[in-house]
């Protein structure tokens, strides 16, 4: 019997943990794993007006106060690490591994996002370059926009808090956190990781619920910016309900990866089956849809479900497991049923396609139709497709058709390919000689179409997270006046 995880609120200063509780029950242990306290009506109220008194307490800390604990934050969360990998286990189901992974990457996160406070600056505008300027100076500082709302999703609930969280408190804002019900132990034990580490009170809270508490949070006049990450019908709820604020929406995806005839295609099938099935391809860039160049396709289909076939599924506590469970029995049984659906329409299923409990087997679908549902909608679990294409422009049109646009990959050694790539892709990022699976947490992050409004990583979103702020001087001035 594991030890039940209570997650309690944190509002205004203080954790509260009287009140009605929600049980999670771990997808893969198939018993209760933690509970969340869920925010009642007069808990969001004190939380909100909390936060607008608290937003000039933490705008008055210096950049280098933030940096400096941002800084210790990331050191703990290295000491922490396996508290941490083993609580997305229990509560997600996600192997040690990639769980290991994912608080690598929220330590790099925290520390990245240091460095990025300590460059927050402005500048002197050249004003006297124009004649009603002569005489006169003007300055901008990028200032704290006020309180964020940080709304964050199952499948990697660690980092995604860490971006939002660690961005909004660098750029000088307080934030109010509302985790996803799968995950409330790991996002409250970050929150409790960041306070340790010295982030002040005023600078987070956090609120466990469902929907209905992100709604009334986002049409609260009291913040001003809202980060989501989540699905597409969420995310367009969310915007509805936050009305004339800033809002910055990371979405889904069905990414696509090309692999040319130039390319090693057995490096390709084996990055492939590693991007694929981590997390059980619960990824908004995880590798969805393959498409290899015809005289390879065979080839690559037939590595590619090899090395699926030697992917070790189970106990996502055994440091050994590369594929554990989905977040829950429904999520694998409708990957269960859209392979059956795509073997109807003429696909093969050459390994997968059937699932124990919310363990999905990891499933390969070759040459599916190109109206099924595992090429056009977001599968978002434990299965590949692989289709045949002839001509690179042609493959890009195909990409393209899609109404999301994340992230792609691209197989080549041909260095017009690439630019062609990059340049006609409807996609915020291009992966070359590696899948649509690959992210660095201090680069540009974010997608076009379906797939989001706005860019993630420390440096853009503390654009976001900050507005442009002018002081003109009158009658004073650093230039020449003559």
């Amino acid at each position: 019997m594991n030890t039940i995880h209570e997650a309690g609120c944190l509002v205004a200063g203080e954790w509260l943990t009287d009140g009605t509780y929600d049980d999670r029950i771990g997808p893969y242990v198939r018993e209760t794993v933690s509970r969340a306290r869920i925010a009642q009506d007069d808990d969001i109220a004190t939380a909100l007006a909390y936060a607008r008194r608290a937003a000039r307490a933490v705008a008055r800390l210096a950049p280098a106060t933030r940096a400096g604990i941002l800084e210790r934050a990331a050191a703990l969360v290295t000491e922490r690490g396996e508290e941490l990998a083993r609580l997305l286990a229990l509560e997600l189901g996600k192997p040690l591994k990639d769980g290991r992974g994912e608080i690598l990457r929220v330590a790099d996160t925290l520390s990245v996002a240091a460095a990025e406070a300590r460059m927050i600056g402005g500048e002197v505008l050249p004003v006297a370059g124009w004649g009603r300027g002569v005489g006169n100076t003007a300055i901008t500082q990028r200032a704290p926009a006020g309180p964020v709302l940080a709304i964050t999703p199952f499948n990697a609930p660690a980092n995604l808090l860490a971006h939002k969280l660690a961005a909004s408190f660098a750029a000088g804002n307080t934030t109010i956190v509302k985790p996803p019900p799968q995950a409330p132990a790991v996002s409250t034990a970050l929150v409790t990781l960041l306070l340790d580490a010295g982030m002040p009170a005023e600078a987070v809270q956090i609120l466990h619920g469902g929907g209905d508490v992100g709604a009334r949070l986002c049409a609260a006049p009291e913040i001003a910016v809202v980060s989501f990450t989540g699905g597409v019908t969420a995310g367009h709820a969310v915007a509805h309900a936050a009305g004339p604020k800033r809002v910055l929406l990371e979405l889904g995806g069905n990414a696509a990866t090309i692999v040319c005839e130039d390319a090693d295609v057995a490096e390709a099938a084996r990055v492939c089956a590693r991007t694929g099935y981590s997390n059980s391809g619960q990824s908004c860039i995880s590798v969805q849809r393959v498409y290899v160049q015809r005289s390879r396709f065979e080839e690559f289909a037939d590595a590619l479900t090899a090395e699926v076939k030697s992917l070790v599924v189970g106990d996502p506590l055994d440091p050994r497991t590369d594929v554990g469970s989905m977040v829950d029995d429904d999520a694998a049984e409708r990957v269960v049923r859209w392979t059956a659906e795509a073997a109807g329409q003429g696909a093969r299923v050459t390994t997968g396609g059937t699932r124990e409990g919310a363990v999905m087997a990891p499933t390969v679908v070759v040459a599916p139709p190109t109206e099924a549902r595992v090429v056009r909608e977001e599968v978002f679990g434990a299965l590949v497709a692989v289709l045949p294409y002839d001509d690179f422009d042609g493959v890009l049109e195909e990409c393209n058709r899609s109404t999301y646009g994340l992230q792609a990959g691209l197989f080549t050694h041909d260095l017009r390919r690439v630019v062609t790539a990059w340049r006609e892709l409807e996609v915020g990022g291009l992966v070359v000689n590696g899948s649509s699976n690959f992210r660095l947490d201090h680069v540009p992050f974010g997608g076009v179409k379906d797939s989001g409004i706005g860019r993630e990583s420390p440096r853009w979103m503390i654009e976001d997270f900050t507005v442009t702020k002018t002081l003109l001087l009158r009658g004073l001035t650093i230039w020449g006046d003559q």
